[in-house]
This record gives structure tokens, sequence and C-alpha cells, in this order.
């Protein structure tokens, strides 16, 4: 189970270091940002799985981040927390109504971030906390590791395990291989873009063992998707 890649925006020092370390000691993995323009360039580069955004940035404000990556294909599904000092009922309209997913009011209690934080990505990203998921009568149980389809027990490699629950959190949406390298093998680790082939037809193998049809569609030049 891949880990959330957390995205921190925040042009102070202090408080970018603050909020880093606690969320690295809640198992997040964090790339950080100091203005609008690198948070935009770090997004489409890696795109992460929750973004928390500073309103108050130099050269491109929060706001227009959000708007943004909100307004970008690959990015607009992504979460986005918005951390300001504008404490204004207006205020928390506007930048919920730019696109943010949730907004909170500095100072903050770090716990309720973490805490709101995790919210999010149980609604997004549910394999990567513990949840069970499911698609027609394939579930998953991420806590347990299990997989059963029809309620026969489904065998799946670590790999295979990963894969699936990558297109169970992006049902009915196409995965490049280089998102699915990404999500199961790491940004950092070489792999050819073929090897996710190989693993693909094992996940396909294994989700028809006892029967049924074949739930991954191939997209010709795209990629792969789940229904």
């Amino acid at each position: 189970m891949s880990v959330p890649v957390i995205l921190l925006v925040e042009d102070e020092a202090s408080q970018r270091a603050v909020l880093n370390y606690n969320l690295k000691a809640e198992g997040f993995e964090v790339l950080q940002a100091a203005d609008g323009e690198e948070a935009l360039l770090r997004a489409q580069e890696t795109p992460p799985d929750l973004v928390l955004l500073d309103w108050m940035l130099p050269h491109v404000s929060g706001l227009e981040v959000c708007r943004r990556l909100k307004s970008g294909k690959d990015t607009r599904d992504i979460p986005i927390i918005m951390l300001s000092a504008r404490s204004e009922e207006l205020d928390r309209v506007r930048g919920l109504e730019t696109g943010a997913d949730d907004y909170m009011v500095k100072p903050y209690s770090v716990a309720e971030l973490v805490a709101r934080v995790r919210k999010e990505l149980r609604r997004t990203r549910p394999t990567t906390m513990g949840e069970t998921m499911s698609f027609e009568d394939i579930l998953l149980d991420a806590a347990s590791h299990r997989v059963s389809r029809a309620d026969q027990d489904i065998k799946l490699g670590p790999t295979e395990f990963r894969l699936l629950s990558c297109f169970l959190e992006a049902q009915g949406r196409v995965l490049s291989r280089e998102q699915l390298l990404d999500r199961v093998w790491g940004r950092d680790i070489y792999v050819d873009t073929r090897t996710v082939d190989v693993h693909i037809g094992r996940l396909r193998k294994a989700l028809m063992q006892h029967g049924g049809t074949d739930p991954l569609r191939t997209v010709r030049g795209a990629g792969y998707a789940l229904g």
C-alpha cells in the first residue's frame, strides 16, 4: 500500500518545518513548496494525494493556485485544504468557491489539521487509510490485506494487491502506465513500463481464477481502467 503524499505549500519557513515534522510523524510523505509558482510546478511534476495550501503566497496567491489545480485535467481531483489567517465568513466562502475542499483558520491545532487530512484521504484514497473497497463482486480489505470475488478468496502478490488498490481508488478512470508506476512501484525506482503489463496480466488471471468476466479494461495508447 503506497504512502499518501502531501504537498505542503507555505511561505513561512518555521511554520512549514513544524507541519513537515508532524505530517511525517503521522506517516505521510511530504513535498514542500514556498510559493505559488513552485507549488504549481511540483503538483504537475509529482501529483500529490492532497495539498495543504496557504492563502497568502508570493508570486501566485493560494486562491489562484487552487483555481489552476482544480481546472487542470491531472490535478482537479486532488483534495485541497486551504490554510489562512482570514477568518471572515466571506473569506471562507471565497476559498471554498474557488475549489478548496476544506478551509482552516490560523492559528489552528496541528492535531485537528491531521484529522482533517485523514478525513479527506478516507474520501479520496480509502485503501491508504485502512478501509474496505469494492467493485461489483470484488472486495478489497486493506486492513487485513484480503481480496475476494463473489465471496471466494483471491490470492494476490503484493504488487498485484497495490495495483488493484489503485484501480479501486480510481474506478472508471483510465490510469496510464506511468501513473501506475508512480503509485505502485514508487517515484524513485526505475521500472520498465512493460513490467506494468506483466503484473496487469497476473492481476487479471487472479481475479478470474474462479470464473467471471475480466473487470479490467485496456485503453489502447492510454492505459488501463477498472470498469
